[in-house]
C-alpha cells in the first residue's frame, strides 16, 4: 500500500468517512482468539515447553572452534559417562557447540570435557565447562512467576486508577493473559529452549501490549464520555469509532517495531544459532503481533460486551436502535451513520448552529 494510500485511508477512518464494524462483529474475534489460546493449550499439554539449563539445572560444556557441527559425536561423549543423561546439543555461532546433560561431579566433569575435545580434535582447555545447581533453577523459575504474577496485579490496579473503570482494567488484563498464553504456546510448537531471556522477552511484550491497549482505551473513554446522554449512536458505535480512529497508528507502530526484531530474530536463529538473542527476539516477535492483534480486536470489543451486560447501556442501546426503527417507518432521513461524526467536537457530533439574536429597533425597550 503506497503511503499517500495509507495516509487517505487512515485519515478516512479518523474521521468517519470510512469505518470497520470491528466491535459489531466482535464474536468472529472472540472465537478467533478461543481458538489459537486452545490450540496453545494443547500444544503446552502435548509438546510441552523446553525448559533451559537456568530452570532446570545440570552440567554446560563449550566446544570452540570445531571443524565438524555435527551432534553425533557430542552424543556418544556423553554415552561414555555413566548416569549422564542424553544431552541437548545445540550450535552457537559457525564454530561451536553447547552441549547440556545432567548434573555431573568434578571427575564426570573432566572426563567429559576430554571426550568432547577428543571427538572434535580441539585442545582440552578450550573446552568450557559450567554448572547449575536444581535449586538454583527452582529459585529462577519461581521468580519469574512470582514476577509475571507481580506485573498483572500492578497493571490491573494502574488500569483501574488511570481509566476510573474497573472494566477497561479487566479487558486490558484478559488481552495480556491472551498475548503470553499465544506466545508460550508458539514456544511449546517451535521446541526451543525456555531461557531467563525469554522471559524478558514476554514480560517486554506485555508491556508493549499494554501501551497499545492504553492508546486505544484513551480514545475509547473520550468517545464514550456522555454517551448515555445522547440518542443518536450507541455506546459500542461510539467504542468502534475510537477502534478505527486508533487503527492506523496501530498499525504503524506494529510495523516500524516488528522490523527491526524480525531482523534480530532471522540473524539470532540463522546466523548465530541458539543463544539470548534468539530467545528474546522470538518472545518479543511474536508477542508484538499478537499484542497489536488484541488491543484492536479483542480488548476493546470485550470492554464492549460488559458494558452491554449493564441495564443502563442495555436500555441505552435498545432505545437508541429502536428509535432509529422508528425514523425509518415513518420514512424521515436517516442520521448520519457514526463514522461520519465530525471530527473536532464533543464526542465528535457536529455542534448546533446558533440562533442569530433577533434586532430590535433603536430605542425600544423589550
Amino acid at each position: 500500500m503506497a503511503a499517500s494510500t495509507m495516509s487517505r485511508w487512515g485519515n478516512d477512518l479518523y474521521t468517519g468517512k470510512r469505518s470497520h464494524d470491528i466491535v459489531g462483529n466482535r464474536k468472529r474475534w472472540f472465537l478467533i482468539s478461543l481458538g489459537v489460546v486452545a490450540l496453545s493449550l494443547v500444544l503446552l499439554l502435548t509438546r510441552e515447553l523446553n525448559p533451559g539449563i537456568a530452570f532446570r539445572g545440570g552440567s554446560e560444556f563449550t566446544v570452540p572452534g570445531v571443524s565438524d557441527t555435527s551432534q553425533q559425536p557430542a552424543v556418544d561423549a556423553v554415552a561414555t559417562i555413566p548416569g549422564a543423561e542424553v544431552p541437548r546439543v545445540s550450535v552457537v555461532g559457525t564454530d561451536t557447540l553447547r552441549v547440556q546433560t545432567s548434573e555431573l561431579d568434578d571427575v564426570q566433569t573432566n572426563e567429559l570435557a576430554n571426550a568432547l575435545a577428543e571427538a572434535y580434535d580441539v585442545d582440552p582447555g578450550e573446552v568450557g565447562s559450567s554448572f547449575i545447581g536444581p535449586q538454583w533453577g527452582q529459585d529462577v523459575t519461581s521468580k519469574a512467576l512470582r514476577g509475571l504474577f507481580t506485573f498483572l496485579v500492578l497493571v490491573s490496579l494502574v488500569l483501574t486508577i488511570y481509566f476510573r473503570d474497573w472494566r477497561m482494567a479487566v479487558a486490558g488484563l484478559v488481552a495480556l493473559v491472551h498475548d503470553v498464553a499465544i506466545t508460550v504456546g508458539v514456544y511449546a510448537a517451535v521446541g526451543w529452549e525456555v531461557t531467563p531471556a525469554t522471559v524478558i522477552g514476554f514480560l517486554t511484550i506485555l508491556g508493549y501490549s499494554l501501551y497499545d491497549t492504553v492508546v486505544v482505551f484513551d480514545k475509547v473513554r473520550e468517545n464514550v464520555e456522555g454517551a448515555l446522554k445522547q440518542k443518536r449512536y450507541t455506546y459500542g458505535e461510539l467504542a468502534n469509532l475510537a477502534v478505527n480512529q486508533t487503527l492506523v497508528r496501530s498499525i504503524n507502530t506494529s510495523v516500524v517495531a516488528v522490523l527491526p526484531v524480525g531482523a534480530i530474530l532471522f540473524i539470532g536463529a540463522f546466523l548465530l544459532g541458539a543463544g539470548m538473542l534468539r530467545d528474546i527476539a522470538l518472545a518479543l516477535f511474536v508477542g508484538m503481533l499478537v499484542g497489536t492483534y488484541s488491543s484492536v480486536f479483542l480488548a476493546t470489543p470485550l470492554l464492549v460486551w460488559i458494558r452491554e451486560r449493564e441495564p443502563a447501556v442495555a436500555e441505552h442501546t435498545a432505545s437508541v436502535l429502536e428509535a432509529r426503527k422508528a425514523r425509518v417507518a415513518a420514512g424521515e432521513p436517516e442520521l448520519a451513520h457514526v463514522g461520519s461524526l465530525i471530527p473536532g467536537t464533543h464526542l465528535g457530533f457536529a455542534a448546533q448552529p446558533r440562533r442569530r439574536k433577533q434586532q430590535r429597533p433603536p430605542g425600544r425597550r423589550p
